[in-house]
């Protein structure tokens, strides 16, 4: 029996080729976007690995590597260069067995440096004044990408002496390079939590994979007639149900076969441009999208047996009775009752808000069981809100092709639904991604600031703030020589010092305490007006220490002054400097390199827009901005290829009833109407809900994890939303030329 199995499938003639293809077709797609997916995760952590090494000043994420007795003295740094970041580790070998960073042969030594391969191929075009002059010295190679998260990575390994780094601010003796992932240290800075992006790719798996299992499942119904036919004759000439259930599982497995290692060649096909999908705002190197042999044998071998069980239960009626394919009777009408998993789902993720589980794992199964239950709910409530929406059709039907769908979807609004089952599903995902994405971006993504914010360059050489009446904030001494090189620099429209005050006077910033304020001269604010004035006659104003950021209210804004002269203000020490520009990126980054180079090992110089949003954050979010255009569009294409497989499927069954409404003079276009309205009216009724349960879903969801209130999109998501139907009413109109040739009078004779 199995060679006869094998047989029917794949030298049934023409038909039979049809449907191996179309159903290995429908597995290739679901099984390329599973080791997608995992591969995905695999990426994630593998390339979240490489960020160990950055946090070796940790003890915990060293706990463990046995330590060198030569420590090495280290500092961290981060900074930025036309809106990219540049990792900065400054290093100092204490003697020769001093710990040495991956990707390097040894510790540079002073006015030596390492780079990455992006940052060197940055150097070369960069003018020297703008990037090249912070890194004095001479590059002496290039960092290899075991301490590279990313091919892109702009990475630079610089040296020193043991006693001028030992005294730089921030400085860490370094005892063995950690090794212990970010993700798995609670002290470690430096990395992504590989957790949350593992969150969001299980959610996003259950979107790509939701809308395959419905193209499948439509596949499979396609050619589900045909075959219940032929084994339902197989029955009557002596077969039993076993043979019959054997045969079944073995075509299916035939094509579950081929359609896997089809899956299994589009994954290696698309393996490399996935390595351009920056999930975590970083795109990834080949090596890190691979399979474990787990994985691998997940795929190879549940897949094949998951089709022979789907086989089986599609062919049930079969097993029961031979004639049971012809003894078909009209269905019972849909209950309300099927709107408790839909509600069920809803609840569930209302439930955890303000009760968030503490750790990742408890989170992924809090939001998925919640997801799931929606995504489930959606399509057992559908075919009752297909019903609800074909009844208000019949009963104001005017038209033949009204009356005819009307009844139709009543008579049996599963398969009314079925037919647009991908696509409700895919509204619900567009929706879920666009009201997290959207919301995140507007909360915590770069905001569009004023040209103030855009322009100002703010370098803070205090180490924390004080919110003690008469203790001043650490600072530096600034040179006449460095004002004169900023000044000097085109588009740079003045420099303003904020000084330590040894007045100990106070501003309130609205806190419970007030701070000890910063003290500037009224000749250096006139020439950046942008950040207030002084108040009348005064000489020296106190400024809030972080005032700066307040840019948009502070153009208006009187500051008090202070009972000291700018001469005495000029030789103190200087906690804040503060450069104005005229916007441009040469401005902006030559006064952001003439800082780097005066005062070294400290808090690199950012914009004022940069230092409001934090970089990494805004990285992460372009990823899954990019993400989430992957789940919209591949959701859409699935269930468009859904519909039309259906669309076909249902004009197949039903080609004789409508060759003979043909013989009895309906038009061809009636019956055109009637099966674009079968398809409408499922889609409209149940998109509506769709879309609802999609923002729902998200705004649930952000206030649970995030505490952001939904923030909705705007009329460019309607616009996709009104074109993405539009489109789908054009795949079921394509398929209308078909209804001409199956419905001819041939059809309609009996068999």
């Amino acid at each position: 029996m199995i060679g006869f199995g094998v047989r029917l499938a794949v030298a049934g003639g023409r038909e039979a080729a049809v449907r191996l293809v179309v159903t290995a077709a429908a597995v290739a797609l679901g099984v390329g976007l599973l080791l997608a997916t995992l591969a995905g995760v695999n990426a994630v952590n593998a390339q979240n690995a490489r960020y160990a090494w950055l946090n070796s000043a940790s003890p915990e994420a060293t706990a463990g590597v046995p330590p060198s007795p030569d420590p090495l003295w280290a500092t961290l740094g981060y900074e930025r260069y036309e809106g990219r970041t540049i990792t900065r580790v400054d290093v100092a070998a204490t003697g020769p067995r001093s710990p040495v960073p991956p990707g390097i042969p040894r510790p540079p030594g002073p006015g030596e440096y390492y780079a990455s391969p992006a940052l060197t191929a940055l150097l070369r075009t960069a003018p020297p004044g703008r990037l090249g002059d912070r890194y004095p010295g001479r590059r002496i190679g290039t960092i290899g990408p075991a301490a590279l998260p990313s091919p892109d990575s702009l990475y630079v390994i610089a040296g020193a002496s043991a006693a001028e780094l030992s005294r730089a601010p921030g400085a860490a003796k370094v005892t063995a390079i950690a090794t212990r992932t970010p993700s798995s240290c609670s002290s470690c800075n430096a990395g992504t939590n590989a957790n949350g992006i593992d969150l969001i790719l299980s959610v996003t798996a259950a979107a790509l994979l939701f809308p395959v299992l419905i193209f499948i499942g439509t596949v499979t119904r396609l050619v589900a007639t045909r075959r219940e036919q032929r084994f339902a004759a197989m029955r009557l000439v002596g077969a039993t149900p076993r043979q019959i259930s054997l045969v079944a599982a073995v075509e299916s497995s035939v094509a579950a076969v081929a359609g896997t290692a089809g899956g299994f060649g589009l994954f290696f096909l698309f393996r490399t441009r996935l390595t351009a999908l920056p999930l975590t705002g970083e795109r990834f190197y080949a090596a890190d999208l691979s399979l474990n042999p787990l994985q691998v044998a997940l795929a190879a071998v549940g897949v094949p047996i998951g089709a022979m069980i789907a086989a089986r239960l599609a062919l049930r009626r079969v097993r029961i009775s031979p004639l049971g394919v012809s003894r078909r009777v009209t269905p019972r009408p849909p209950r309300p009752y099927r709107l408790i998993p839909l509600v069920a789902g809803v609840a569930e993720l209302a439930f955890f808000v303000g009760r968030r589980p503490d750790t990742t794992n408890g989170q992924i199964w809090a939001y998925l069981t919640g997801i799931f239950l929606m995504m489930g709910g959606l399509v057992v409530a559908g075919p009752w809100l297909t019903m609800a929406g074909s009844r208000v059709v019949a009963r104001y039907a005017r038209r033949p092709a009204a009356l005819i769908a009307g009844r139709r979807l009543a008579d049996d609004p599963k398969a009314g639904y079925r037919a647009v089952s991908g696509l409700v599903l895919a509204l619900f995902v567009t929706s879920t991604a666009v009201g997290v994405i959207n919301t995140m971006v507007a909360e915590e993504g770069l905001p569009e600031s004023d040209a103030a914010a855009r322009g100002t360059l703010v370098a803070e050489y205090s180490h924390g703030w004080t919110r003690t009446p008469g203790v001043p904030r650490a600072s530096v001494p600034v040179s006449d020589q460095v004002l004169a090189r900023l000044r000097s620099i085109p588009g740079v429209r003045g420099v303003m010092l904020i000084h330590t005050n040894p007045l100990g006077t106070t501003l309130s910033l609205g806190g419970p305490r007030p701070m000890v304020a910063g003290l500037m001269s009224c000749r250096e604010l006139a020439g950046v007006p942008h950040f207030g004035r002084c108040a009348a006659g005064a000489d020296v104003v106190s400024v809030p220490p972080d005032y700066v950021f307040d840019s948009e209210r502070l153009p208006g804004t009187d500051w008090p002054a202070a009972a000291l002269s700018s001469s005495r203000a000029r030789r103190l020490p200087v906690q804040t400097v503060v450069v104005g520009t005229d916007g441009s990126a040469s401005a902006v980054e030559r006064a952001r390199t003439v800082l780097a180079v005066a005062f070294p090992h400290r808090e690199p110089a950012a914009t004022v827009r940069e230092m409001r949003a934090n970089a990494d954050t805004a990285r992460l979010l372009r990823g899954y901005e990019r993400l989430a255009d992957v789940v919209i569009v591949v959701s859409l294409c699935i269930a468009g290829c859904a519909l039309a497989a259906s669309v076909v499927g249902g004009l197949n069954e039903r080609k004789r009833p409508f060759s003979l409404l043909r013989l009895t003079g309906v038009r061809l276009a009636t019956l055109g109407r009637a099966v674009v309205l079968e398809s409408a009216v499922p889609l409209l009724a149940n998109a509506v809900v769709a879309t609802g349960a999609g923002f729902l879903a998200a705004g649930l969801f952000l206030r649970s994890q995030l505490d952001y209130p939904l923030h909705p999109p705007g009329i460019g998501f309607a616009v996709t939303v009104v074109a993405g139907l539009a489109v789908s009413l054009g795949v079921i109109a394509a398929t209308l030329p078909l209804l001409r040739r199956i419905t001819g009078p041939e059809t309609a004779r009996n068999e």
